[in-house]
């Protein structure tokens, strides 16, 4: 029996679920400063995908839309990170396994009409303690708008990491397996 038989990943596409997508890290900004993916592509696990449409219908109810700077994240990439920071605060250890590599963890932000970014206090990969969730050292502004991403996604029945404001994951993520690159028709790395 296949090992990823049940991996279930759904391409998340801006036409199809509404979403504007920046992935970080198909390109050089990021936090290694050079591109992790070689092909720019979003996915989740269809379970995270149902939750990922609610969301984003939760989001539209605020005037407001989801942008996706990761989704699925191969677990060579993981390690390609890993290499770069091994810091077990913001990053998973890829001995463990990153519910990136499991296809059902998301980071994201809200913007405007506009397509401007919300005000979250700190940028994506900002791996400082001012990016955990409840920091009080940012503004009051972006408190609110952590805690309105906060609540559209916990609403839409995802679990958040408490050090990175921008990161959310199933709840019981641990039994979906690991991933690689592998599992797609049209490989990322």
């Amino acid at each position: 029996m296949d090992p990823h038989s049940d991996c279930h990943l759904v391409d998340i596409t801006p036409d199809r679920h509404g979403v504007r997508l920046d992935l970080a890290y198909a390109g050089a900004e990021n936090f290694t400063g050079k591109p992790v993916y070689r092909r720019a592509a979003c996915y989740l696990h269809s379970d995270a995908e149902r939750r990922l449409q609610r969301a984003v219908e939760l989001a539209a109810g605020q005037g407001l839309r989801l942008k996706i700077f990761d989704g699925f994240r191969p677990a060579e990439a993981q390690w390609i990170l890993w290499g770069h920071t091994p810091d077990p605060e913001f990053l998973a250890d890829p001995r463990i396994g990153s519910d990136h590599s499991r296809g059902v963890a998301v980071d994201l932000t809200l913007i405007d009409e506009n397509d401007r970014e919300l005000d979250m206090g700190t940028g994506f990969d900002a791996f400082t303690p001012l990016s955990h969730h409840g920091d009080t050292e940012i503004s009051s502004a972006a408190q609110r708008n952590r805690s309105l991403l906060l609540g559209l996604m916990t609403a839409a029945g995802w679990d958040f990491y408490s050090k990175e404001w921008w990161h959310y994951q199933l709840f019981g993520s641990g039994r979906y397996p690991v991933l690689g690159d592998d599992v797609l028709a049209d490989p990322m790395m």
